[in-house]
């Protein structure tokens, strides 16, 4: 599973980077998590309010800080 946060090093994207490694350890497994800074690429996504969310290609969530279990809850 590849996820990708998207933001531009706010602390908003920055705790949801954080709440993103807590959830992929309890669900354990290899899992690919990458920062998104470029706005280009951010742009690409259709994302307009960071952070962004997404999993595989999809966007999941926009503009919103998740916890943990929400982020769990997108993974499950």
């Amino acid at each position: 599973m590849k996820i990708e946060i998207l933001g531009t090093g706010c602390a908003k994207c920055q705790s949801l980077y954080e709440n993103t490694k807590q959830a992929l350890t309890e669900i354990g497994g290899f899992h690919q998590v990458e920062k998104v800074e470029d706005l280009v690429k951010i742009m690409e996504y259709g994302v307009m309010n960071t952070p962004g969310f997404v999993v595989d290609g999809e966007v999941k969530s926009t503009g919103k800080l998740l916890n943990k279990q929400e982020i769990l809850d997108i993974l499950k």
